[in-house]
Parts: C-alpha cells; sequence; structure tokens
C-alpha cells in the first residue's frame, strides 16, 4: 500500500501520467486480430502517410480507425502541437467482450456465432 495522505498519492498518481495526445474508442464491431492488421500498417508513420494509408486501405478497420486518428489529431491541436510534426507513437487492439449469438442449423441443431469487438487505441507524438 503507498504511503502518505491521500492528496499526495493522487499528486504522484498525476505526474505520472502520459501526456501525449491520444484518442480510444471502445466496444468498436470489428475483431483485435482484424483491426491489428490495420494497425501494423500505420505504426511509427507521420499523420499524413497514415491518413493516406487508411484512406485506400480496402479493410473495414480502416475507417474506424481513419475517424480514431483524425480524432487524435484534433485532441493534438487543442494541446496546441502542429499536425505536420506528429507522428503515430503507438497503436493497438485489445479484445473487447463477444457477443454470442445463435444460428438456427440443420436437423435442429444450434451453432454459435462469436461478434467480437475491440478497444483501439493510438497514441501520437512529435518529431
Amino acid at each position: 500500500m503507498a504511503k502518505g495522505h491521500r492528496t499526495q498519492i493522487k499528486r504522484e498518481r498525476n505526474n505520472n501520467k502520459d501526456t501525449r495526445p491520444s484518442a480510444k474508442i471502445s466496444y468498436a464491431r470489428v475483431s483485435a486480430q482484424k483491426a491489428c492488421f490495420v494497425l501494423d500498417a500505420i505504426r511509427g508513420k507521420d499523420v499524413e502517410t497514415a491518413l493516406g494509408i487508411l484512406e485506400y486501405n480496402p479493410r473495414y478497420a480502416s475507417a474506424v480507425i481513419k475517424k480514431l486518428l483524425q480524432s487524435a489529431i484534433a485532441n493534438a491541436e487543442y494541446k496546441h502541437l502542429s499536425a505536420d510534426k506528429l507522428y503515430i507513437a503507438e497503436c493497438y487492439a485489445n479484445q473487447g467482450p463477444t457477443m454470442k449469438r445463435v444460428q438456427p442449423r440443420a436437423q435442429g441443431r444450434a451453432y454459435r456465432i462469436l461478434k467480437r469487438t475491440s478497444h483501439i487505441t493510438i497514441v501520437l507524438d512529435e518529431r
């Protein structure tokens, strides 16, 4: 257990927070594995290049990630960072809860359909 007064503990915890601009989408209706294919293509690139890659990527996840990247850029501009110096420092997709559905099949059987979700995060930084 941490030592010190409650306000001192909170102050230390707030000093260790990451101040880089970021954006996160929770419960995105795309599996984490499929989102990672798109995230691997843009990791480490500057934001203009990443937006171009996402614009012409045929995968469904690219449209979701493009919207998320634009949100992260807007968050960076709010913090008075210039958009031309930004690059994608971190981007990852974690698995979210899975919706379980049932599809009827032949001879009275029922097959389970797993509709997967993910939590996608993009963190930007200046070069």
